[in-house]
């Protein structure tokens, strides 16, 4: 996303407010000429955004965004500090994954949603928007190199277009529950032949709450935990 304007500071900091190095994803605080006195009418949402500057005169304003700096001095945009999640004991930036997803040549556009079960437990779930002949096979695949397994999506769902709201932005409560969605890197001629494979897939759908389980499906690529193990 670039640089700051003229007479516009930015920092890229921690959750101590400490200033993070090049390559350290953190969030953007904005300084200078530019920033407001706060919301208008809005005194508790003024104190949560906008922050003394420990780094200079005036008032910071706490984004909210996820970015860190590039060695050139520009700054990447990595997605929403809101959109932060816990899977399994692991804080996810679902906008990594999407941003992972995206850099994908047959993926346009990407969402990732942390689906919660009846258990309470959650589920990572993609949507995409890209070319037909997509692999959902080999987009799994790509991401499980490029990500740690905990971050690698349990279904891939894509779809012709994403919802919107009605001023443009993507509607999140509007995604499809995932029926019908792949899971990556499982294709799906490898399903359960012999008895034995079935009842153990029987037993896996019944725990993890999916519809199908194929021969080379990964127990916490699905969702599972060791609780549920």
């Amino acid at each position: 996303i670039g640089r700051g304007i003229a007479n516009t500071e930015l920092y890229v900091l921690g959750a101590r407010r400490e200033l993070l190095p090049i390559g350290q994803p953190g969030e953007l605080y904005i300084g200078g000429a530019g920033v407001a006195r706060g919301y208008l009418n809005r005194p508790e949402l003024t104190a949560q955004r906008f922050v003394p500057n420990p780094y200079g005169s005036g008032t910071l304003y706490k984004t909210g965004d996820l970015v860190r700096y590039r060695s050139d001095g520009n700054l990447d945009y990595l997605g929403r500090l809101d959109h932060q999640v816990k899977v399994r004991g692991y804080r996810i930036e679902l906008g990594e994954i999407e941003t992972r997803l995206t850099d994908h040549p047959a993926v346009r556009e990407a969402v990732v949603v942390a689906q919660e079960s009846q258990d309470g437990s959650k589920t990572l779930v993609g949507y995409i928007v890209g070319e037909q002949d997509v692999s959902i096979t080999g987009l799994g695949r790509y991401l499980e190199c490029h990500l740690p397994a905990y971050m690698v999506p349990a279904v891939l769902v894509p779809l012709e277009a994403m919802p919107l709201t009605p001023n443009g932005k993507i509607d999140r409560q509007a995604l499809p529950w995932p029926v019908g969605g792949e899971t990556p890197g499982v294709p799906g001629e490898n399903e359960p032949l012999s008895a034995l494979e079935q009842s153990v897939a029987k037993v896996w759908m019944d725990v993890l709450g999916v519809e199908r389980v194929g021969l080379n499906d990964h127990f916490f690529h699905l969702g599972g935990h060791s609780l549920k193990a």
